[in-house]
């Protein structure tokens, strides 16, 4: 993981955290087992694209609902 994938990384962390309200998540924590849904999803979205400038689509979340997957989605958008 570059510095960069793991900045991104630890950003998605502190989203989902945030989100779900619990601190309960790590990087391969996954977002539907921790009790996320669709409607919570959009709000991570929408972090993500404030965060990043990457708009990223509920299907790139369903491929990637762990934090890390989530950073190497974003980190290839950037691409």
């Amino acid at each position: 993981m570059s510095i960069d994938t793991y900045a991104e990384t630890e950003g998605v962390v502190a989203i989902f955290r945030r989100v779900l309200e619990t601190e309960e998540v790590t990087e391969d924590s996954d977002f539907f087992d921790l009790g996320g849904d669709s409607l919570i999803a959009t709000r991570v979205l929408s972090a993500v694209a404030r965060s990043w400038g990457t708009e990223l689509s509920f299907e790139d979340f369903l491929l990637a609902p762990t934090p890390r997957a989530l950073a190497a989605r974003i980190a290839g958008a950037a691409r």
